[in-house]
């Protein structure tokens, strides 16, 4: 009976035991998933927080980027205007007025030319008159001259073919030329003289003496024989052109 006794306590000693062991793993696996449970339920809470922190900062990034390049864009634009502007103000301010009397060229007269008479080899019975501008602008020289032999009452007889394309023009300096023929070399002129005076009158644009001024006394070296025959040349710039005739 006794060790019965003792069976039965033993058994009752084991069961308690089991049951105590069952509890404690109980106990452990409620903790478990409780720890469990909790540690998913605060991530969807972390998951969730950081969308709307990224979506925040993207939108704070666009809404700085934005007014970034639309400043680019304005400073770019006046910028440019700027330029464009200062590149045109300066060539107004550096272009210099044209002075109106720079484009007027005076007529050549006595006040602003030397004239000489040369007597020449070739061709026979011909003379060459230079003028010389003395001035300090250029002047023109306007179609011929008006030649006066001691008291002849007319001017000369020009060479036509001998009119030049455009106006002579001589600078500071320069000279043109008007050949004479004084005779006839074949001795078919009439009315013949010698004389050593000779007064040369200008023209002006409009194919007169008006405004030119007096006549113009030049002295020669001896006299000079002249008849009907005499004719002068338009103004030529070359000594050649002017002794063709």
């Amino acid at each position: 009976m006794r060790n019965l006794h003792l069976r039965r306590a033993a058994r009752t000693s084991a069961l308690g035991a089991v049951a105590l062991i069952a509890s404690l793993s109980l106990t452990a696996c409620q903790g478990d998933d409780e720890a469990a449970s909790g540690g998913s339920a605060s991530a969807p809470a972390g998951s969730s927080s950081p969308p709307p922190a990224e979506s925040s900062g993207a939108s704070a990034d666009k809404s700085s980027a934005a007014p970034s390049t639309d400043q680019g864009k304005n400073s770019s634009a006046p910028d440019s205007g700027s330029g464009s502007g200062s590149g045109s103000g300066d060539d107004a301010s550096t272009a210099e007025p044209q002075d109106v009397d720079d484009a007027v060229v005076l007529a050549c007269t006595g006040t602003n030319t030397k004239l000489t008479m040369t007597e020449v080899q070739r061709p026979v019975n011909h003379m060459l008159l230079t003028m010389t501008n003395t001035g300090s602008k250029a002047c023109n020289a306007y179609s011929y001259p008006y030649l006066r032999f001691g008291d002849a009452q007319s001017v000369p007889k020009t060479f036509d073919d001998s009119k030049p394309q455009a106006v002579a023009t001589i600078n500071p300096g320069e000279s043109v030329y008007t050949g004479v023929m004084t005779s006839a070399a074949d001795g078919s002129g009439t009315n013949g003289y010698s004389t050593k005076d000779l007064t040369v009158s200008f023209q002006n644009r409009d194919g007169n003496s008006d405004g030119t001024g007096s006549a113009v006394k030049v002295p020669l070296a001896k006299s000079v024989f002249v008849d009907s025959s005499l004719s002068v040349t338009y103004w030529q710039t070359s000594m050649d052109d002017a002794l063709t005739y």
